[in-house]
């Protein structure tokens, strides 16, 4: 669409804002404003997937009855969060992921510990899936049936608003998962299909045999190959082949129908005006369908973001989003935006790469493959952050790209399998105890489940009663999480690990969940050893003196400014085998940092540390200390070092 044509639009659409609202009122005079600051890039995201005259008119009044609903606490929010925009990249920012009813039971029970949060000092809380899923089977909470409830053993989207404002009173933001790409079989919008409603149907992809999808199918990839191959299903009741890539009780929605963006827009309004801070945008990759691609990715997928963006920042400026995309180095930039869309997309984005490269250097005790493949990522916005982790709710998927493998020696496809074969304690020695998750048959490789303390050991080791190896053990644990709060974004702990939670095994007696390995990685909270930790109890214990370890790096990270994640971190391989060093270039004071992942005792060398002077201090720690020749760095030892 032209750029006349898109100013034409804007005109009218601030028309219609402005005799729907009221300039005098402070609100509706900011609305407004905002209008002016984010419209270009709604209309201009919208103007390249619809018809603009379709599209925005259905989009603004939405916008008007969202803002309608949004109360005065949260306008003040939206006010605040305007003048610090970056208040996601802070140092003091750190996430803390949790299910909500393995955390503690429901919404009154998290209420109860919001306070052991804040002693934490974790500022960004994510619930996993409390949407109100399908009953049954429900892909851990992602197959959701209705966007304007939660899970009624959780409670009610009323109670969702007092947890926000107590958190927000506390410093602690709200983040809550948003399917995008599909809805459960149950949800409204496809039992309306079902009833034979043209418009609803219109909301799927329905097809009346399989031609058509047997032509996407020739470059789909299947998600779920075990559990749930393909990625169509035959419904019975519609009498079609309706699109379902994750699992056949999950509708994928038709983003390319103007209704659907509407319908979302409505949805987002919603969870914003109940104290909602950040959106994790699942799936997000999926939601544009092409013939002939693998439905991942394509360019629309973008410009939808970008309008859902401006949509959510002209209605709630407090809001921010974060895009669940597992791809590659070269694709997941395009999510924070590249180009025209610099800074325009989502906040956040996950750093898988980081999570598996830091794994990967465990197992291998080489660190060649993460200096390169970390190399390979573009810088990405300023006002973006990634989100780094250990682990998550998932397993871990051996995203090793074969070229970066060939690059530094290795074989992609071996290294992968060594990697699966090491974290589910198959290799000698490695101590983990892991499961396999979803099997590739032709190729023999597979993922990973497990919890971060049982997949680096310490569980194994503990019932050897092997000290020695524990104890390495839990350095090796807590190196790996300084590596994750040490690399800049919001650190996402998952929840127990705090403590190192080790493996729930009770999930195989549970016939809905045993084909799933996942739940090996999802035990709940452990409030009597959370508790002792705490406290400092018991302190020869594993759960306390990793408890210390955290709240220690926690601490140190919270006040250390050069961790703004508006600067970039460099890695860079040390010459000792399995060192790793962090630099970051930034106003607040250059940082580096060191870790040894290899075997034993390893020296890095002075020309090895050129943005440091002689006399430096180890924020870990708090020691000051010549550098003199080089360092000595034993195994799973972490520095934090800025000159004096």
């Amino acid at each position: 669409m032209s750029v006349k044509a898109n100013e034409a639009a804007s005109k009218k659409a601030r028309a219609a804002l402005v005799k729907s609202l009221d300039p005098q009122n402070r609100g509706d005079s900011d609305l407004l404003d905002r209008f002016d600051r984010w419209g270009s890039d709604l209309i201009s995201g919208l103007a390249e997937v619809y018809d603009i005259q379709t599209a925005l008119p259905m989009v603004i009044d939405v916008l008007i009855a969202c803002h309608a609903n949004r109360d005065e606490s949260l306008r003040a929010r939206d006010r605040k969060r305007v003048l610090e925009p970056d208040w996601f990249q802070k140092a003091d920012t750190i996430g803390y992921v949790a299910y909500t009813d393995l955390f503690n039971k429901d919404l009154a029970g998290l209420q109860s510990r919001i306070d052991y949060l804040k002693k934490l000092k974790v500022t960004y809380l994510h619930l996993m899936p409390i949407l109100e899923p399908r009953p049954g089977a429900n892909d851990g909470g992602y197959a959701v049936m209705n966007y304007r409830a939660l899970r009624p053993d959780l409670g009610t989207m009323k109670q969702l608003r007092e947890v926000a404002d107590e958190l927000h009173d506390a410093g602690i933001s709200l983040t809550l998962d948003l399917v995008l790409n599909h809805v459960a079989e149950e949800h409204e919008w496809a039992e309306k299909a079902r009833m034979g409603d043209k418009k609803y149907q219109e909301y799927f992809y329905t097809y009346p045999d399989r031609t058509v999808p047997d032509q996407y199918e020739k470059s789909l990839p299947e998600v779920f190959p075990d559990f749930a191959p393909g990625n169509f299903t035959y419904d019975k009741k519609l009498k079609a082949w309706v699109w379902t890539t994750f699992n056949s009780y999950q509708w994928d929605v038709n983003w390319a129908n103007p209704a659907v963006f509407s319908e979302f827009a409505d949805i987002i309004g919603n969870l914003a005006n109940h104290g909602v801070d950040c959106l994790r945008l699942d799936a997000i990759a999926f939601i544009w369908k092409r013939m002939g691609t693998q439905c991942q990715g394509e360019p629309e997928v973008h410009a939808i973001t970008q309008a859902i963006r401006a949509f959510a920042r002209i209605l709630a400026p407090a809001l921010i989003f974060k895009a669940e995309a597992i791809v590659g180095p070269a694709q997941v930039g395009a999510y924070l935006g590249e180009g025209d869309r610099a800074g325009k997309l989502s906040d956040l984005a996950y750093h898988n790469s980081l999570m598996v490269q830091i794994w990967s250097s465990i197992a291998a005790k080489d660190a060649k493959l993460l200096e390169f493949t970390l190399s390979r990522f573009k810088a990405i916005p300023s006002n973006t952050a990634w989100g780094t982790y250990l682990r998550c709710h998932d397993d871990i998927g051996w995203a090793i790209d074969d070229s970066d493998a060939h690059h530094v020696g290795l074989n992609g496809h071996e290294h992968r399998m060594f990697l699966a074969d090491y974290f589910t304690g198959k290799f000698w020695g490695s101590g983990s105890r892991g499961a396999d998750f979803q099997m590739d048959k032709a190729s023999g490789e597979r993922r990973t489940s497990g919890t971060a303390a049982s997949l680096t050991g310490i569980e194994q080791f503990l019932d050897d009663k092997n000290k020695p190896e524990v104890d390495k053990a839990i350095a090796r644990y807590l190196c790996a999480y300084t590596m994750v709060f040490g690399f800049g974004g919001i650190p996402l702990l998952y929840m127990g690990d705090e403590i190192g939670l080790f493996n729930d095994y009770d999930y195989l007696k549970d016939k809905a969940k045993a084909d799933d390995s996942r739940w090996l990685n999802r035990p709940a909270m452990n409030w009597a050893h959370a508790d002792e930790a705490a406290a400092g109890k018991k302190p020869t214990s594993v759960h306390t003196r990793i408890r210390k370890g955290m709240q220690n790096l926690i601490d140190v990270r919270s006040r250390l400014a050069s961790l703004h994640a508006g600067v970039a971190t460099r890695a860079v391989a040390g010459r000792g085998q399995g060192v790793v060093i962090f630099e970051r270039l930034n106003p607040a004071g250059n940082l580096t940092q060191i870790y040894n992942l290899g075997e034993g005792v390893r020296w890095v060398g002075r020309e090895e540390l050129p943005n440091l002077n002689w006399k430096v201090v180890d924020h870990l720690t708090g020691n000051e200390f010549e550098l003199g020749e080089g360092i000595n760095m034993s195994q799973y030892q972490s520095l934090w070092l800025q000159s004096k």
